[in-house]
């Protein structure tokens, strides 16, 4: 993630920021620009929704915008929505189908966190092309969403993916909750951004796998999808992964449950490293690992610069970053923040999901050269 600057005074800003702590404008992230805008009040429209005006539009780009409306309601989304959009809901928010039942007071608390982790898995997609951030079409692109609770007596809430449906159980927004089912399944890496990344890998196998014709490449690098998957989790749940033997050929032990699920956990991280490399790119990070080829001295670059990023290069930034952030995490005391050690195997995977999704956004330019202005159109639940 890249870091802003507010746009009436200059002073960086952060991606779920409502208002510059430096001048007070109240800010908005504005998914059809993918950038932080600062806003003041026009007045109301027709509908008693405020009106909000960009400060510092550059030159024709729209100017006027709406709040998402569950940031009137319930303070709980940051992102504005075009003036001439008759949806009420930003881009992020129509996207979820169904919430839990707000009218308790921690649900609202863990709806707010489950959507913080889904408006940022929204820009990252975004900005590989996955997404879209035009409003002029209907037409349903992206996943949708449920957030769910179990309930007294009721079948527990299974988070997963479904044709075009990601489920949630929002006890996962809960660290303790969420600590104890990572301890419990001998994980050493759980979170909500995680688990979104994870499920919307599920969703672009779908698209760029199966619709796609990609089957045979995909069988080659990762296997054979065909296989029994509910007979495949239950071998997995009865193994013993101690060993640590899934490490030559995957990025986690649960990647070695099914071919579906390799890919997905693999799509996952290659998320992580694009946003991370983006936020390091942000700081002008340059690392120099004692023994190991040195950062060019410009520092990390930013993965979505260019289209034609080598995935080589990707590498040689991400694993110096991440041994930084691992020793600082340590230097606080704090387990590592990437407790993964990727393997040739494992980055070969990750090599094809990169490749798949250039491909695929370059393939789209080419059948509609209309399209190189803007993304891919929204999802509308």
């Amino acid at each position: 993630m890249k870091i802003f600057n507010c746009e009436s005074c200059g002073h960086p800003v952060f991606f779920e920021n409502v208002q510059c702590l430096n001048c007070g404008s109240a800010l908005a992230f504005l998914p059809d620009q993918l950038t932080m805008a600062a806003l003041r009040p026009t007045g109301p429209d027709a509908g008693g929704a405020m009106v909000w005006e960009r400060l510092a539009a550059p030159e024709g780009a729209p100017l006027r915008y709406r709040m998402c409306v569950n940031h009137d309601i319930h303070h709980a989304c940051n992102f504005g929505v075009d003036i001439d959009d008759p949806c009420p809901l930003c881009l992020s928010c129509r996207q979820t189908r169904l919430l839990p039942d707000l009218s308790f007071a921690e649900n609202r608390q863990r709806w707010y966190l489950i959507e913080v982790a889904k408006r940022r898995l929204f820009y990252t997609l975004a900005r590989l092309g996955l997404a879209s951030t035009g409003t002029d079409s209907a037409a349903q692109e992206g996943p949708v969403y449920e957030f769910l609770a179990d309930l007294p007596g009721g079948p527990k809430v299974m988070t997963g993916h479904n044709q075009g449906l990601i489920t949630l159980n929002i006890a996962e927004a809960d660290d303790d909750e969420r600590a104890r089912r990572r301890v419990q399944l001998h994980e050493p890496y759980r979170t909500l951004l995680g688990h979104l990344r994870h499920e919307s890998g599920h969703f672009y196998w779908d698209r760029l796998i199966r619709e796609q014709n990609r089957i045979d490449s995909f069988r080659a690098v990762f296997g054979d999808e065909s296989l029994d998957y509910g007979e495949a989790l239950k071998r997995h749940y009865a193994a013993d992964h101690s060993a640590n033997a899934w490490q030559s050929n995957y990025v986690s032990a649960y990647a070695t449950a099914h071919p579906w699920e390799d890919w997905a956990e693999t799509w996952a991280h290659y998320l992580h490293m694009v946003d991370l490399l983006e936020t390091a790119a942000a700081y002008h990070t340059s690392v120099e690992v004692p023994g190991a080829v040195p950062l060019p001295r410009e520092g990390v670059s930013n993965p979505f610069d260019s289209p034609e990023t080598d995935f080589q290069h990707l590498v040689q930034q991400w694993v110096p970053v991440t041994l930084m952030l691992n020793s600082l995490n340590r230097s606080l005391g704090q387990n590592d923040a990437y407790p993964f050690a990727l393997s040739q195997g494992a980055l070969g995977k990750l090599r094809y999901v990169h490749d798949v999704i250039h491909d695929s956004v370059t393939q789209r330019f080419v059948d509609d050269p209309d399209d190189m202005s803007k993304p891919a159109e929204p999802v509308a639940a």
